[in-house]
């Protein structure tokens, strides 16, 4: 007969730390990633709507990159989500699995919802306006991580 598990009390937070290195790294993952979309945005891309077409400001290297800045940076905030589902992170374990892995599905389902809805003219949503078909990509990718959540829930 095995021994029976001791009860875990979620309030004890003397017996989990949560500045595990992991969450650390989770955290500059996800930072880093919505300032490389935010600076992207802001500073480097060209406006469409702007006549004449001014140069590129930022870096070069931003500038010539293109859309694949967005996949930059919505990836580097996917895999900080996905690597704080480790039990090791505050969120990976007790009640952090459920709020995670639910925040990801609704943030998902809403991103695609959103699209939907103004899908005719996303020209007045900063970042939908230039991802285009490719939201569809972030809203279901915003669901994937959430199944990396559900599959820490016991």
């Amino acid at each position: 007969m095995s021994k029976p598990k001791a009860k875990q009390e979620y309030g004890d937070v003397a017996s989990e730390p949560v500045l595990t290195p992991r969450f650390v790294v989770a955290i500059v993952l996800a930072v880093l990633g919505i300032a490389w979309v935010v600076y992207y945005y802001v500073a480097v891309r060209v406006d469409p709507t702007a006549v004449p077409v001014p140069k590129s400001g930022g870096p070069a290297f931003m500038a010539d990159l293109g859309n694949w800045n967005y996949a930059i940076g919505f990836g580097l905030f996917l895999l900080a989500l996905a690597i704080s589902a480790n039990p090791s992170t505050p969120l990976g374990r007790g009640r952090g699995v459920v709020v995670g892995m639910l925040s990801c599905f609704l943030i998902g389902l809403l991103w695609i919802c959103t699209y939907y809805v103004f899908s005719n003219d996303t020209s007045g949503i900063p970042v939908m306006n230039d991802l285009e078909q490719y939201n569809l990509v972030v809203g279901i990718a915003f669901m994937a991580v959430g199944f990396t959540f559900a599959t820490r829930w016991e």
